[in-house]
């Protein structure tokens, strides 16, 4: 990739290009420089991209990556579930005899295994909880949107008391 200061020809170069609507990144690559330096000469050029699409696919990723992690949220909850159960079900281990290893069930898991079992649990719920509340939405922009406008608005009573006239 060339270094140094674009060329004459290549700010043209970007002009036509971005006339044409290739992208900044499309236009780095037909180049051959960095995208920084692209921008750059760009901006000076009084040239601007269109993020419409880089703005959709972001929020797509966002959308997509939400959705996974509801499923995996879904999914250790399930798995947590599924554990407690093993806490009160039947266990088979293995008992050393003088005459060799005896396999025996038991009516419930050791103490050692349980609380091993109960730690996974606790891990699965405790990854539920953590994802739930990443996604959940706590109405703290929407309330700075409306503390934005109600200070607007108070400067703007403020203003017409005063006789000022301006708005905020």
């Amino acid at each position: 990739m060339p270094s140094g200061p674009l060329t004459p020809d290549e700010h043209d170069r970007i002009r036509a290009l971005h006339a044409e609507g290739l992208s900044r990144n499309a236009i780095a690559r037909e180049l051959g420089r960095s995208m920084a330096a692209v921008s750059a000469a760009a901006e000076r050029m009084g040239l601007e991209f269109d993020r419409a699409r880089t703005r959709a696919a972001t929020k797509a990723k966002q959308i997509d990556a939400k959705a996974k992690r509801a499923q995996l949220s879904l999914d250790l909850l399930n798995d947590g579930e599924r554990l407690r159960t093993r806490l009160w079900e039947p266990t088979e281990v293995v008992v050393s005899t003088p005459k060799g290893p005896v396999r025996v069930t038991l009516p419930l898991p050791p103490a050692r295994d349980a609380r091993d079992i109960m730690a996974a649990v606790h891990t699965a719920i405790r990854g539920h909880a953590d994802l739930e509340r990443l996604d959940s939405d706590s109405g703290a922009d929407a309330a700075k949107s409306m503390l934005g406008q109600l200070g607007e608005a108070l400067q703007l009573a403020a203003n017409q008391i005063n006789g000022t006239g301006e708005e905020a």
